[in-house]
């Protein structure tokens, strides 16, 4: 059992996070916005704070030896161009935030959601579908994965994971699930969102994939 800190546990990833972890029997603390919203499994200490705000995750990652970060830059729907509702670089910020205060308490496992197409991947695009993010308001999300994948791979000390997931799904859970590292194997279109939290957690338990940002896709469905 391991003391985690989940950020987004609000969120539509975020929320199996919650669940998965807790079912493999850590102890999980979560930073929400409005605990009285959160329909959070038994045991889960859920903290009103921010990751925007560097004390609320000072008191939020007390005691913690690991943090699973499924914090997204949200749009007012899930249409592309509907208009982003996260601050600018929401993600990007927070990760710093995060990162400074895994060195201050000594955490040094953090494993991160990403996007295809953050960072070096972004080359390996489609053109079609590089214009297509160009030309609507999920360009905001793309230069916020971006920076936060700078922010991380800068850090020193500090064994972080950036899961790079293919397009989400909220289709139940269905696995298998395959992970490789960007430009070896050709991924799957889509991961359900309730694999990809499975995924954070066991990536988190095993150590594995350290200081690596893997694709990760389900094999079928």
């Amino acid at each position: 059992m391991s003391n985690l800190l989940v950020l987004g546990g609000s969120g539509r990833t975020g929320a199996h996070v919650l669940e998965h972890a807790t079912r493999r029997g850590h102890h999980v603390r979560a930073l929400v916005r409005n605990p009285d919203k959160v329909q959070a499994p038994a045991g889960v200490e859920l903290i009103q704070g921010t990751p925007a705000d560097i004390d609320d995750l000072r008191k939020a990652a007390d005691g913690t030896v690991g943090v699973i970060s499924a914090l997204n830059n949200a749009r007012a729907s899930d249409n592309p161009w509907a208009k982003p509702v996260s601050p600018p670089m929401f993600m990007t910020d927070a990760a710093r935030n995060t990162l400074t205060v895994m060195g201050e308490q000594g955490i040094r496992r953090i494993v991160l959601t990403s996007t295809q197409g953050a960072g070096d991947d972004w080359a390996r695009l489609n053109p079609l579908v590089k214009a297509f993010i160009n030309l609507s308001n999920v360009k905001a999300g793309f230069a916020d994965h971006t920076g936060l994948d700078q922010v991380v791979r800068a850090s020193s000390d500090i064994d972080w994971t950036l899961a790079r997931a293919v397009a989400l799904t909220d289709k139940p859970l269905s696995g298998p699930v395959r992970a490789a590292e960007a430009g070896t194997e050709k991924p799957g279109a889509r991961i359900n969102r309730a694999d990809l939290a499975q995924f954070l957690v066991q990536t988190i338990e095993d150590n594995t994939w350290i200081r690596k940002a893997p694709l990760v896709w389900n094999t079928r469905g």
